[in-house]
């Protein structure tokens, strides 16, 4: 038996409706507050032109206002409320035709950023492949055996840029579909497994503390890739020797994952921002070059997947002492 699924939703197509409310809201408060001085205006004007007496005669006087003082006033102020109704439903219908060009270029730009992506990874590709052939070449000890290795590296790091922005613009354009639920420990765990092996290497160790077990609605493969990306922001600036630890937990309605690490922390930059795409902060490189003044593209594919599934990711910590990065997802129960 199934349930139905949840509806999945584009973080930048989200963004756009939260500032069209935002906008629109606005908008529509002012629009009231200026109906409202003027229906204030009307009131105080009539009050000041009748005595106390006349506001409450039933038979006006015929040297006086032809028109009870009292069904005036109702009127104004019915009046006043249709004016303000009318205001915000213009309000949000201009600001909702505004931003609906916004939409559109988001989808050329992600149209344009698939394109590009495709096209750059077979050369890319390539380009490795040949670096690694004139790199198994060189004979021991050859002076260019270093810059060739730095080459192959930018190489690398050139495919795992261009396979992100393919795996970011897929996310954006992809269709609704059917998620499943997926055991989230289980999947952190093959994240964990997966970059241990690049961990290993600068002579890091993730550890993993996953009590209970927990589900949430969406692909096995995306909860994956989300620890995977977040483990590997870590790994990129935690100092050697060091532990990164990945936790899970669970509660009656949410499922979340933490990812800490003991590297030099968020500086130069407001820590919500980390998760656009390419954000760089303007804070001074350390003496190991080791702080984190570019943030790519990972996080930002997280963000995606997470608003996409319902989720939320957010940093928890960003201080001297290291980073801690949650993501927090609703929990599925099996049937």
């Amino acid at each position: 038996m199934t349930r139905s699924t949840l509806p999945v939703a584009d973080s930048d197509i989200l963004a756009i409706r939260r500032a069209s409310r935002i906008v629109g809201t606005r908008i529509a408060a002012v629009c009231a507050a200026v109906v409202a001085v003027v229906i204030l205006a009307v009131f105080v004007y009539i009050l000041s032109e009748i005595s106390p007496g006349e506001l409450f005669e039933r038979v006006p006087d015929i040297d006086n206002l032809q028109v009870s003082a009292v069904k005036l006033l109702r009127a104004a102020m019915v009046l006043g409320v249709a004016l303000i109704l009318l205001a915000g439903v213009m309000s949000w219908l201009v600001t909702r035709r505004a931003v609906q060009p916004l939409g559109e270029v988001l989808r050329i730009q992600r149209a344009f950023v698939a394109d590009a992506s495709h096209e750059l990874r077979t050369p890319l590709a390539v380009l490795d492949a040949r670096l690694q052939i004139l790199q198994r070449a060189l004979p021991s000890g050859d002076p260019s055996t270093a810059v060739v290795a730095e080459l192959r590296s930018d190489a690398k790091d050139l495919i795992h840029i261009v396979n992100e922005l393919l795996e970011s613009a897929e996310i954006g354009g992809a269709a609704m579909q059917d998620t499943g639920i997926v055991d989230v420990p289980a999947a952190v765990d093959a994240a964990v497994q997966s970059m241990a092996l690049i961990a290993v290497k600068k002579h890091i160790t993730i550890e993993l503390d996953a009590p209970d077990p927990g589900s949430a609605r969406m692909p096995a493969s995306s909860m994956t890739r989300c620890v995977v990306a977040l483990l590997d922001n870590a790994v990129r600036f935690a100092p050697s020797g060091s532990v990164i630890t990945v936790h899970v937990a669970v509660t009656k309605k949410t499922v979340s994952v933490t990812v800490r690490d003991h590297g030099p922390g968020i500086q130069g930059i407001d820590p919500a921002r980390v998760f656009d795409r390419f954000a760089h902060s303007g804070a001074p490189v350390d003496g190991g070059g080791n702080a984190r003044t570019g943030f790519g593209i990972g996080l930002s594919l997280v963000r995606e997947i997470a608003v996409r599934y319902g989720g939320s990711v957010d940093v928890v910590d960003g201080s001297a002492a290291g980073t801690e990065i949650g993501l927090t997802f609703p929990r599925a129960k099996q049937i």
